[in-house]
């Protein structure tokens, strides 16, 4: 008889130092037996939990790949951590019930799930999409809610994908602990139907979405695609209509499923620019009247972004950057600037998009988290393994989505509003961190990404939530066929 062996707890695990190399392979033998004990009894109750030895395989290739850049110290270890998650992960899956579920947000000081029920997520079992949910959906906040504790399977495999872009391949990079992958968006009013990749398909079928923005849209599309791509019985059917160097050189990056998705660079919505001063000296400026490239107005759905750049030491600083026609600001606050760069955005939308056509979306400021810095003055988020629990401590609302939603209330044009902002102030344990591309060394100091987001992980989420929304209006959407 198969025994129920996991237990998952919440409380706070103390930082344990590195195991020496012994230990470590003793604790890879260890959770070898115990896998090889679980493990079969479980793939005997459903064929589709070769899934996880799939993983498995995955993580021993990528550890063997980069062998000689890890001390064997490190390997051990992560060869244990990743037999221990692909055990769990199919352990999670027995046919054990439990009422109790875990809210992240909850102060309470000792929160243990025991053989807690974990529903597999394929494509045909979500929650369905009738019009009643859709009916709870459209007067709910789903923006408003916290992260539970949730081990069905992710959006896609860590380490699968290969759209996921190397700066957010934490599998890939060496992270060795998965609990960024264990939590779920929960708004607190209503539930949303978990992302459905065939359903969306068809409701795409034919038309055009298009990402513009900066590398966190980038994050978004790059989830979407593997998401999408995840649903696919035959992934052939996936074609690139660009290739990676077009995106290297241009910023412009198309797949096509049935329906073709685009990632669009442009980090502020309007152009960089570049002028020659009084000596012929070429220097950039930031077209604040003038919209960055307009391929993308005649598509379905367009999700713009725009946020982090405006954080930069340039852009803060606004000394000699700013531009209007051909006059150059000695100097201009950028908050100031940034209201001016969202208004050209949005006469642009309110004149160029056929509003019975194309949906707008518009994703609000994704988090971050460094500790005692910024990404260039030593800030640091490494070794955080669980989300902020108490909204106390979340960081202030940004104050240029206070602009944005001062903005968007007087457009002529309905724009649908993804305010992640409060689901990721929460998850300040889903950023890659150190675990940068293996050709950038490891060294104390370096740079850490605090900004970005492990893939699979929180970004599925701002999918999820597109996908509940695109079930609202999915009624409204043009049949292009």
């Amino acid at each position: 008889m198969c025994q129920n062996i996991l237990y998952f707890s919440c409380k706070k695990k103390k930082n344990l130092p590195f195991p020496p190399l012994m230990a470590s392979f003793k604790t890879m033998i260890s959770i070898l037996m115990q896998f090889s004990r679980t493990a079969p009894c479980l793939l005997w109750r459903s064929r589709t939990h070769i899934f996880y030895m799939f993983l498995l395989l995955l993580s021993l290739f990528f550890l063997s790949t980069s062998f000689n850049q890890r001390s064997p110290n490190a390997l051990a270890l992560a060869l244990a951590t990743r037999l221990r998650f692909a055990a769990d992960y199919i352990a999670s899956f027995t046919s054990v019930s439990s009422s109790n579920t875990c809210i992240v947000s909850d102060v309470r000081s000792n929160c243990t799930l025991s053989s807690v029920t974990a529903v597999e997520r394929t494509p045909g079992n979500s929650l369905e999409d009738g019009n009643d949910v859709i009916k709870d959906l459209s007067s709910c906040d789903i923006f408003n809610g916290n992260w539970v504790l949730d081990d069905s399977r992710p959006a896609y495999i860590p380490g699968s994908c290969p759209y996921v872009d190397d700066s957010f391949n934490c599998f890939k990079n060496g992270r060795v602990d998965f609990s960024y992958v264990r939590y779920r968006w929960k708004p607190f009013d209503c539930q949303i139907p978990r992302f459905n990749g065939r359903k969306m398909l068809e409701m795409l079928r034919g038309k055009r979405l298009v990402f513009v923005g900066d590398s966190l849209n980038r994050n978004m599309w790059e989830s979407l695609v593997c998401s999408l791509r995840e649903s696919l019985k035959d992934k052939r059917r996936l074609f690139e209509v660009s290739s990676r160097n077009e995106y290297r050189t241009q910023g412009f990056f198309s797949l096509r499923f049935q329906c073709t998705i685009d990632f669009i660079k442009s980090p502020f919505l309007v152009q960089e620019w570049k002028i020659s001063d009084k000596s012929e000296i070429r220097r950039e400026t930031l077209r604040l009247d003038m919209i960055q490239g307009s391929k993308y107005s005649n598509a379905d759905i367009i999700v713009f972004n725009t946020g982090h750049w405006w954080t930069h030491q340039k852009t803060g600083k606004g000394k000699n950057y700013f531009q209007e026609g051909s006059h150059v600001y000695d100097r201009m606050e950028v908050k100031e600037a940034f209201t001016k760069a969202l208004k050209t955005w949005a006469q642009w939308v309110d004149s160029n998009i056929d509003r019975k056509h194309t949906r707008v979306f518009f994703a609000g400021y994704s988090s971050s988290h460094f500790r005692k810095g910024q990404w260039d003055t030593g800030g640091n988020c490494h070794g955080e393994t669980e989300p902020i629990s108490n909204e106390t401590s979340l960081a202030p609302y940004p104050w240029m989505m206070s602009i944005l939603e001062s903005v968007i209330s007087e457009m002529k044009t309905p724009v649908f509003y993804l305010n992640i902002t409060k689901m990721t102030a929460y998850r300040k344990d889903g950023h890659p961190s150190i675990y940068r591309p293996l050709e950038i060394p490891r060294t104390p100091g370096m740079f850490q990404d605090c900004s970005h987001w492990c893939l699979p992980g929180v970004p599925d989420f701002w999918n999820e939530l597109l996908y509940a929304a695109l079930l609202i209006s999915g009624h409204d959407l043009p049949n292009n066929d």
